[in-house]
């Protein structure tokens, strides 16, 4: 099955670094696009426009769920903006990953306009990385438990 994915990358952090991806079926994607940009869009004009609707929703999403996770964890997170990535899930995960990494797979549902557009939200970590990951998690915990 082709795909998008929107890959934005947490580059050089003192404790986390991965790519975190927005990822949704090819024939989503052109839907959710035309929901955005609005319906008075040309089918033509909405292809142009595709890519550039695409990584700016891809920011605001990615942007959104990276920023929740740092503050929660309490760490300050940096991302590049998203690139757009076409292609069989399979060849999206071996450009992305570029390491042997570990996945966080989220399942999310657009609602726009009582339209909905299933994907997903994935973070691609490497060990030493999940391992801190992990340490973040467990002092969310505590910090919480108390």
């Amino acid at each position: 099955m082709a795909g998008h994915a929107l890959v934005s990358e947490l580059p050089g952090q003192v404790r986390l670094a991965g790519r975190a991806l927005l990822i949704f079926p090819e024939a989503g994607s052109l839907e959710l696009v035309r929901l955005v940009v609005g319906k008075q869009f040309a089918i033509e004009d909405i292809i142009d426009l595709e890519d550039e609707a695409l990584a700016e929703t891809g920011n605001i999403i990615l942007n959104s769920w990276v920023a929740t996770i740092a503050n929660l964890l309490k760490h300050g997170l940096k991302m590049s903006l998203p690139v757009v990535m076409r292609g069989p899930n399979a060849d999206i995960f071996n450009t992305a990953s570029g390491s042997e990494s570990l996945v966080l797979f989220l399942h999310i549902r657009f609602d726009v306009s009582n339209h909905q557009i299933n994907g997903y939200v994935a973070l691609l970590m490497d060990i030493p990385t999940l391992d801190d990951f992990r340490r973040l998690i467990a002092d969310y915990i505590e910090r919480v438990s108390l």
